[in-house]
């Protein structure tokens, strides 16, 4: 980024922070802050350990520093602006997630476009909040959703419950959420049957992954019976660990007793322990949610600010409401409006698809006019300079 660049999005950063409202994070004085400025080179310098006592008002702060990305903790502290990490006095933090566009599995960033794999980053987004909201209990309010302004979104859990809890703990919680090393055989429990006789083997219906199996189990039978029975034998077969007299086994339980699977029993005859496993692999291939570790395990983890501007795209840092969220198009709705409504000349050096704003087409080498909000994203990632008026 060369220096005209600079001090064009530095002002323009500038001239949207002037205008707007940014709303700090709850408990702001008890948090640390950070900041990278717009600075001379190709590096980068973070400004941390600063308190609000340092920074003031963070509307004026980020109106006065204009910072080219705006941070602050997920930990709450007695002293959020000493130096050493030791001292600060950690009291307490969010429970932050972090779901990054290019790091989804069955992804290929070389393959798929920007707004392909936010399209994808956005249904893990909803996998997620399904885990929080049906496995841990989360209401909506307990939750703030954020549009990270570049590859992903954040989730920052705000609940009594976790605060306290230490990074081996969140690191289970990010197991229990990606079913890492999940205990198949834990799901399934002895209950009496329905006489009180004798105990059998059925799924733990009441939630977590155990009632996810179920329900998937009892979707996957009704579709079975509802196909022909060679159509049902071939699809049982896709099963893993499922060969053609196994899926003639399980048919045929299917078959005799509906009423079983919608119980949860899994001593139907031989083969149900195999169809419940197979099932029980697709649904935790289906709905796991592919979270970064280190982010929900870091408990002084510092987050970008929601309402800044992200400085590797030039994009709004969005909170979103949960209701919002499926019609919320990244690529248009975070553009800031102040960077709408003209023209300017950008020098691209790196031509080809430009997947935000309204009109997403290509652009060509060399000196071009663009609107400024595609103007800001390129060159806030790299591809174009400010070329002069």
């Amino acid at each position: 980024m060369n220096r005209r660049t600079r001090e064009y999005l530095r002002g323009r950063f500038g001239d949207y922070y002037r205008s707007a409202s940014v709303s700090p994070p709850p408990q702001a004085n008890e948090r640390e802050w950070g900041h990278i400025p717009f600075t001379a080179g190709d590096g980068t310098t973070m400004v941390r350990h600063q308190s609000l006592l340092d920074i003031g008002e963070v509307g004026e702060f980020l109106a006065r520093e204009t910072p080219r990305h705006a941070y602050f903790s997920a930990a709450r502290y007695d002293d959020p602006a000493n130096k050493r990490m030791s001292d600060k006095g950690w009291r307490s933090a969010d429970l932050v997630f972090d779901l990054d566009a290019d790091h989804l599995p069955g992804v290929d960033p070389e393959e798929t476009s920007y707004g392909e794999m936010l399209a994808a980053c956005k249904e893990e987004l909803l996998a997620l909040l399904d885990i929080l909201g049906d496995d841990f209990g989360f209401a909506d309010d307990d939750m703030q959703v954020v549009f990270s302004g570049g590859r992903g979104y954040h989730v920052h859990v705000r609940h009594d419950a976790v605060a306290d809890l230490d990074s081996t703990a969140r690191r289970e919680v990010v197991d229990y959420i990606r079913a890492v090393d999940l205990n198949y055989d834990g799901l399934i429990e002895r209950r009496p049957n329905e006489r009180g006789t004798t105990l059998q083997k059925q799924l733990r219906r009441e939630g977590g992954w155990g009632r996810r199996v179920h329900e998937k189990l009892v979707a996957y039978a009704e579709g079975l019976r509802a196909m022909d029975e060679a159509d049902a034998l071939a699809e049982l077969q896709e099963l893993d660990g499922v060969g053609e007299k196994t899926a003639r086994t399980i048919y045929g339980v299917l078959e005799r007793n509906p009423e079983g699977v919608k119980s949860g029993n899994v001593e139907l005859g031989p083969g149900a322990s195999t169809l419940v496993r197979a099932i029980a692999e697709r649904v935790t291939a289906e709905q796991t949610a592919p979270i970064d570790e280190p982010v929900t395990t870091d408990i002084r983890r510092l987050i970008r600010l929601p309402g800044s501007i992200h400085g590797g795209s030039g994009l709004l840092v969005c909170p979103l409401e949960r209701d919002a969220i499926d019609g919320f198009d990244p690529l248009i709705d975070a553009v800031p409006g102040r960077f709408r409504g003209r023209d300017i000349l950008v020098d691209v050096h790196e031509p080809g698809p430009v997947d935000v704003g309204d009109d997403r087409d290509k652009v060509e080498e060399g000196i071009v006019s663009v609107q400024e909000y595609l103007g800001v994203f390129l060159m806030a990632r790299g591809r174009a300079e400010k070329a002069r008026e």
